[in-house]
């Protein structure tokens, strides 16, 4: 029931709610066999050497004994889940031969030692003029407004707080309130004389100080900023010297910026924004603080610890954390580190999961996935005004959605971040099914597609827990396994149909399943779904499955090849993750018949036998990002998996906000650890990251928050020893390898260098390529450039006599074709 249809107070339902499912657990933990009452003694959620490292940096006798043997009885940091090549299955050997390994790796060589795009930076923030020149101009400055300095917090895109030098917030009539409200955010307009400011409250008042009602402003000193999250990056972001040349920067493939509106809104605890700032966006659930920490019970099945403290701003001394997932880890200044510290492409998934969002007894949105797609959406582009107001005006902000690889580059090489939105749910386009029929239609798919096209998605997968109508799903194994299959069973009305196999490399099949729950806390790589699952789904008596390996027997279902061939011909990305491996197996041959480069598996998701097709597609890869030693022996794996006809670069799928366990620390007496600060890309110089009152170390803390990724990624190149450098390489050729898959999803051929049946004439070429064409019109005429570098394409053509000819396409300052010559 919606919290809305109950006459309480949110908290107090909140509060009965938690205790409601305190007890399931209780009762779930006394009936099943093997539960809780068996974790005793085993590892915690957090290594004995991140424990360590905790205490040392915090040493509090209370809260050593919980860390030291928490009863948590799983591992986040087990390979066979978190730091797997795949998520969804064991590993064995490799099914590629060695020569083609050597090949690979040889290949990917030979692209590090291309010369590298040359790079400027742009300025790191707003400079507020000394006289502002428009209503967005006063954002965060510090100006005379009646003789006395104001500091201006945006609020909204020509709305603000006023805070006085005692950070106290001017009201109507100049009265000095504490709390901000509706009533006391003042939205600026501009007039010849100066600035009026009428509020925001239920009654339309102007600020009126004394008998002034138009405000000349200048800039002045003596404000006291508001507080807010530091980000302890200094230098200013790279940038492309043309928007058209080759671009450099990381790429998360896979996060979930939105996940505070998922399942029905009352999980996640804290949102990446609040108009307010961080006090009041970094907050804890309100049955999280009312029982001092002990009522979290969500936090506490996946945490492993029985309590926290509910405190996140300015203490934060619990949360955010690697395996706190109840919490938010995308605060909008986290992010904004992360960019500055070299990331420049974010996919943000929307997600949703209908069944689990209908059991769970708190809520205040729709469970419906479409429904809950829209929210996000809306959510998305609001944050992105967010940051523009931070950024003094539309446009401005370092966060800008694009909805097509052209457009991506010319941000990125801005300097700024590319946020691609993108969609996993389990119930896309309400395509479920109900024992074995269908409840969606083609032409409903199209629709839909048409809609969130509309909405600027472009990437998605067509599965996440439950099989549908378009797919079967690859399950989840281990203690969570029946759970999520109870939950199949209740929105389909069918259990995984799960049957013996014998994968030839031994290792591409589905989530080997058990019938029993010998855990209820047993670790799992998307543990949010089995602690909500534990919780509310009844026990039902699951089929008995034959022996290991275990294949879906369902797979792509006509439905699900025709929302492919949708996707294409909408130049969308069509992530194959999370399908059973029989439904990504035909998915990929009909990638291979549409001859459709536009595939991203983000996560770790799919299995060995596909990852050598993506490649080969044209297609690009992000590993789940999980620990740094994890995740260097999955770049290294992957290398050798690389397609030689397309430019090489890699990348990684944070997974974060509920969905993903983040990567844990290494130790205090970890070798060759991260000392700060270390130089990011483009020359940046990274330190300890400050939020409020905690100062974060990569070492002790892991990847406690989205922020902490540039130390990630230095943990990555001191794990990786002496091919260290190689590794951050290849993530900062990521993007570029991200926009050029997407470039393909638009049709672009690969480039005629590394694809010598591509090459033609060079008559032919230089009749193709006339003046004054935009760098697109000259892909979609000859192909994508082998090298982009300043106003320059390189391509490679056909001499006379078959030889190979280097020519070169030269643009101009309007970016337009000037001229096209052999070099």
């Amino acid at each position: 029931m919606a919290r809305s249809e109950l006459d309480v107070s949110p908290h107090a339902l909140r509060l009965l709610g938690s205790l409601a499912t305190a007890v399931a657990v209780v009762g779930a933990a006394l009936l099943v066999p093997g539960g809780a009452s068996e974790a005793g003694g085993r590892t915690g959620s957090f290594t004995a050497q991140h424990d360590a490292a905790r205490a040392a940096a915090a040493p509090r006798a209370s809260d050593a004994a919980v860390l030291a043997d928490d009863g948590h009885s799983h591992d986040h940091g087990d390979p066979a889940t978190k730091n797997a090549v795949s998520r969804s299955t064991e590993q064995v050997p490799d099914p590629t031969t060695p020569a083609q390994r050597a090949s690979a790796h040889e290949h990917v060589a030979a692209e590090r030692a291309l010369p590298d795009p040359p790079l400027t930076s742009v300025s790191a923030g707003f400079v507020n003029p000394v006289v502002p020149d428009d209503v967005h101009a006063l954002a965060n400055g510090c100006y005379a407004l009646a003789g006395e300095p104001v500091f201006f917090q945006p609020t909204a895109l020509g709305t603000y707080l006023l805070h006085d030098r005692s950070s106290r917030l001017i009201g109507p009539a100049g009265r000095r309130e504490t709390t901000p409200r509706p009533a006391l955010e003042w939205r600026a307009t501009q007039g010849e004389d100066g600035f009026t400011f009428t509020n925001n409250g239920l009654v339309e008042q102007q600020l009126v100080i004394g008998a002034q009602r138009r405000f000349p402003l200048r800039l002045t000193t003596g404000c006291t900023p508001y507080p807010e999250i530091e980000l302890d990056v200094s230098g200013d972001p790279h940038a492309g010297v043309t928007a058209i040349q080759e671009v450099r920067g990381y790429v998360d493939a896979h996060t979930h910026g939105m996940a505070f509106e998922f399942l029905g809104g009352q999980v996640h605890c804290g949102r990446p924004w609040h108009k307010y700032g961080a006090p009041y966006a970094l907050v804890d659930c309100p049955d999280h603080t009312y029982t001092g920490g002990v009522g979290g019970v969500l936090e506490s099945a996946m945490s492993g610890r029985p309590r926290h403290d509910p405190v996140g701003w300015p203490t934060f001394r619990d949360w955010p954390a690697p395996d706190s997932l109840t919490h938010e880890g995308t605060y909008w200044k986290w992010i904004e580190r992360s960019w500055r510290g070299g990331q420049r492409i974010l996919v943000n998934l929307f997600v949703e999961n209908n069944k689990l969002c209908q059991v769970y007894p708190l809520k205040r949105n729709r469970c419906d996935d479409m429904a809950s797609v829209r929210l996000q959406a809306r959510r998305i582009y609001e944050l992105q005004d967010y940051i523009d107001a931070q950024y003094g005006g539309p446009g401005r902000g370092f966060f800008r959605i694009v909805t097509d690889p052209f457009q991506a580059r010319q941000v990125v090489n801005a300097g700024k971040l590319a946020v691609v939105l993108g969609i996993e749910t389990s119930v896309p386009f309400g395509c479920t099914m109900k024992i074995d029929v269908p409840q969606c239609s083609a032409a409903e798919i199209e629709r839909q597609l048409d809609e969130v096209r509309a909405l600027g998605v472009s990437q998605m997968e067509l599965v996440n827990k439950f099989d549908n109508a378009l797919s079967g799903v690859a399950g989840d194994s281990g203690a969570i396994g029946p759970l999520v299959n109870g939950a199949n069973f209740l929105e389909t009305g069918s259990f995984w149909d799960m049957r013996h196999c014998e994968p030839a490399d031994g290792e591409s099949h589905d989530q080997n399943q058990v019938t029993a729950l010998p855990d209820l806390t047993a670790g799992t790589q998307d543990a949010l779904f089995g602690a909500v699952a534990q919780l509310a789904i009844p026990r039902i008596a699951l089929p008995a499955y034959p022996r290991p390996d275990h294949c879906n027997a369902r797979g792509l279902t006509d439905l699900g090849v025709h929302t492919i061939e949708a996707l294409a011909r909408r130049h969308m990305l069509f992530d194959p993750d999370h399908m059973s491996v029989a439904a990504r197996q035909r998915a990929l041959d009909v990638i291979e018949r549409l001859g459709y480069p536009g595939v991203v598996s983000s996560h770790s998701w799919s299995t060995p036998d596909a990852y050598p097709r993506i490649y080969r597609a044209g297609g690009f890869v992000a590993p789940y990002a999980g620990d740094s030693t994890g995740f260097v022996a999955k770049w290294r794996r992957h290398l050798g998996w690389a397609d030689p006809r397309y430019y090489f670069g890699f990348g990684y799928g944070a997974d974060i906000n509920g969905l993903g366990a983040q990567g844990l620390p290494r130790g205090a007496d970890a070798p060759d650890p991260v000392r700060y600060p270390f130089q990011g890309l483009g020359g940046v110089s990274v330190g300890q990251q400050r939020s409020g009152e905690r100062v974060y170390d990569i070492n002790l803390d892991g990847v406690a928050h989205y922020g902490l990724y540039p130390d990630w990624t230095e943990d990555l190149r001191q794990v990786a020893g002496p091919d260290g450098s190689a590794l951050v390489d290849d993530l900062a050729r990521g993007a570029e390898a991200y926009l050029q898959t997407w470039e393909r999803a638009y049709g672009v051929r690969p480039d005629s260098c590394r694809n010598p049946s591509l090459r033609r004439p060079v008559a032919e070429v230089a009749d193709r390529v006339g003046r004054g064409m935009t760098p697109v019109e000259v892909m979609r005429a000859v192909g994508q450039p082998y090298q982009r570098l300043g106003h320059t394409f390189t391509l490679c053509a056909l001499g006379q006599r078959g030889e190979t000819v280097t020519m070169r396409v030269e643009f101009d300052g309007r970016d337009r074709v000037s001229g096209v010559r052999r070099s």
